[in-house]
């Protein structure tokens, strides 16, 4: 190979320069290397030995920030792209991801020779395509098995110090999360350390106003972290998805659909399997099979959720980190999803935006207020200091209750981000407009409730029943069955002064519950009584004590409802 119009021979430092204590020490942009130039017109670089180079490696963050135009790199190979044009190899210093771009002839292979994983040294002119920071290959080689371990010692002390967490005081001071604290550090250490490794990362949440309350502060904590690691904004769509789940736990068709989609992307893009976050749910026997099927491809998951599990945990065995305010015996009523997770955010990113507002908002939307009024106060308060009032976070709750009931199970991420105030003027333009609109709704649906529900007296409790499919319009409307049986069973309350009740909405495959501490019910209890009458109904549910859902064959329906008046007149 012919080197014309090079000031210098291409040659880099031994590895050690990677030793940790060091790291922020080399990164000195302002010092110029001590490059020792060759006559231009010499043809073919001689062989020497690296002692006679005194070449500095750039770091990939200091090629970012600094006004370098060429530099030696040090980094691991965690992605090859063969693109029309030229292969780009994905590489990692600790520090960030940088794309080199290797080219001899359209659509061909460059550097055949290395592969995914491997480590190497590399010289490169550093460019810029479509706005973002890359480097063209000059000259690049694989490190020797000597270097290679000196370079991945030093690459994970690098990524260890920059996952490792400086945990910021809570947002309100709570025995709650002071007890979960080392799981909230531990979580974020998996979340940063995630995205360090160019790990793409999934969150699923359920799919109500806590749900994607949870996903949406967690969005706004991990997207920022994923832009800075890849130098582009464009990274944030590849490395990050937020997707609701229909149903109250994480099923095995959302699992099976991100698992094939990861497979897809493995296969075609070279990325990693991810890292899944679940958050308000995650936490029952009915999570598991999906958690296991996903872990057996690769892929590991961390769960954030509120809801009663049992007597059992068998979750905590399966994931890298479990949050659960049941965890450390104390009550998930008393914490949502939502404001786990805005908490869980300032743990992953300390500069994360736009989230004080949602604690309160997912508290208020999950009914927190009435288990823990003092917490909800002051999470309140931090929402009013950005002129979010109660009655606005109850507007928005609603329009998102209702968008997601429309949306099922698309990301909509702009959309979202919208509701959650970004920018805040759309944000009150959407819900002036929508809130109204859907309170009309909300009240056909209460009145459809009224007209349609029945009420008995068992024992001294009072049952309210209403057949869903039976009393409401069909697929689409809103409210959901469960909103629309949260209004008249509140509705009944206010109205009638009753407060030993329960109300149920019955299906043909399912029943929906709330009920009053007065009436003395447990959903899960209740699972488990009809499980023990009736095997063959193939009872399964969950929720929280006083509100939840069950499920069960169709041709048992009218036995499975019979037992429910019996384990209620049994309280």
């Amino acid at each position: 190979m012919v080197f014309k119009d090079f000031d210098i021979i291409v040659q880099t430092l031994y590895p050690n320069i990677y030793n940790a204590p060091q790291i922020f020490t080399k990164m000195n942009k302002n010092k110029k290397p001590n490059y020792k130039p060759f006559k231009k017109d010499f043809k073919k670089p001689e062989k020497k030995s690296p002692q006679n180079f005194n070449f500095k490696t750039s770091f990939i963050k200091d090629i970012r920030a600094g006004n370098i135009e060429k530099a030696n790199i040090t980094g691991r190979v965690n992605r090859i792209v063969q693109t029309g044009g030229p292969t780009v190899f994905v590489v990692s210093d600790g520090t960030g991801s940088l794309q080199l771009k290797g080219f001899v002839g359209p659509g061909a292979r460059a550097f055949p020779e290395i592969n995914e994983t491997d480590c190497i040294k590399a010289f490169i002119k550093i460019e810029e395509f479509q706005g973002e920071v890359e480097g063209d290959i000059l000259k690049i080689t694989k490190l020797n098995s000597e270097e290679e371990k000196e370079f991945l010692d030093s690459l994970k002390k690098i990524e260890m110090e920059r996952a490792k967490v400086s945990a910021p005081k809570f947002l309100v001071e709570n025995n709650i999360l002071e007890k979960l604290k080392p799981s909230f550090i531990k979580a974020a250490t998996e979340i940063r350390l995630a995205i360090i490794q160019d790990r793409p990362i999934i969150v699923r949440h359920h799919n109500d106003t806590d749900g994607y309350s949870s996903g949406f502060s967690l969005e706004r904590a991990i997207l920022p972290l994923i832009e800075e690691q890849h130098g582009s904004e464009k990274a944030g769509w590849e490395f990050f998805v937020r997707a609701p789940c229909q149903a109250p736990f994480y099923e095995i068709d959302d699992s099976i659909r991100d698992t094939a989609n990861s497979l897809r992307n493995v296969a075609k893009f070279s990325n990693k399997m991810p890292l899944i976050i679940i958050a308000d749910n995650g936490s029952t026997p009915e999570d598991l099979m999906a958690i296991k099927q996903g872990k057996i491809h690769g892929s590991d998951f961390i769960v954030v959720d509120h809801h009663f599990f049992g007597e059992e945990d068998v979750i905590s065995p399966e994931v890298k980190v479990h949050i659960n305010p049941f965890l450390v015996e104390e009550s998930g009523a008393k914490y949502s999803a939502g404001m786990l997770c805005s908490e869980l955010a300032r743990f992953i990113n300390p500069d994360v935006k736009n989230i004080s507002q949602i604690p309160a908002m997912s508290g208020f939307a999950d009914r927190i207020d009435l288990e823990n009024p003092e917490v909800m106060k002051k999470y309140l308060k931090i929402a009013e200091e950005e002129s979010y009032t109660k009655e606005l976070l109850s507007d928005i709750a609603l329009v998102i209750e209702y968008v997601s009931a429309k949306v099922r199970f698309m990301e909509v991420r702009e959309y979202i981000e919208v509701l959650f105030g970004q920018p805040r003027n759309k944000q009150k333009e959407l819900v002036k407009l929508m809130a109204p609109y859907i309170r009309e709704m909300d009240k056909k649906g209460l009145a459809i409730g009224k007209a349609n529900s029945k009420i008995e007296k068992i024992g001294k409790t009072n049952l309210q029943t209403i057949h869903i499919e039976e009393s409401f319009p069909g697929f689409g409307f809103f409210p959901k069955p469960g909103r629309a049986v949260g209004l008249i069973h509140d509705n009944i309350q206010t109205e009638k002064g009753i407060t030993n009740l329960i109300t149920a909405g019955i299906m043909n495959t399912a029943i929906t519950m709330r009920a009053t501490d007065e009436a003395n019910f447990s959903v899960h209890e209740l699972i488990a009584f009809i499980k023990n009458r009736s095997p063959d109904a193939f009872v399964e549910g969950g929720g929280h004590k006083n509100a939840g859902s069950i499920t069960f064959i169709p041709n048992k329906k009218e036995e499975v409802v019979k037992l429910l008046k019996e384990f209620i007149k049994g309280r």
